[in-house]
């Protein structure tokens, strides 16, 4: 909801997010370069950021959602869709398929008629 509150200019972007639109994919944001002459725990902390994964996140979105453009609207198909998403969270003692992340799901055969039978 922040990204979306962020492109349509209902918040500040004092994280300067950038969006580009792509004729095929619609409006996708970029994901910041890792620092990679950084240790490893501050990668870890800047990978987990909101600067970095709120562009990833949202560029798994499908693009019919992302292109809606009333807050009502979004919010509607984005609970739709989180709705649709298999909810398999880890437990102690059982090999779970994933993170239960909408990363990790965004590239798995079980879910993936969710962005239209396409592993991306």
């Amino acid at each position: 909801m922040h990204m979306w509150k962020i492109l349509h200019g209902f918040t500040s972007n004092d994280l300067e997010v950038q969006f580009t639109v792509n004729p095929r994919l619609g409006t996708l944001a970029k994901v910041p370069a890792v620092r990679t002459k950084s240790s490893a725990a501050h990668q870890t902390l800047y990978e987990t950021s909101f600067g970095v994964m709120g562009p990833r996140l949202w560029n798994c979105i499908p693009s019919h959602i992302r292109a809606v453009s009333k807050h009502d609207g979004f919010k509607h198909h984005m609970t739709a869709f989180m709705l649709s998403l298999p909810d398999k969270p880890p437990i102690r003692g059982f090999t779970s398929p994933n993170s239960n992340s909408i990363l990790d799901w965004r590239n798995d055969r079980e879910a993936s008629a969710l962005w239209g039978g396409q592993q991306l």
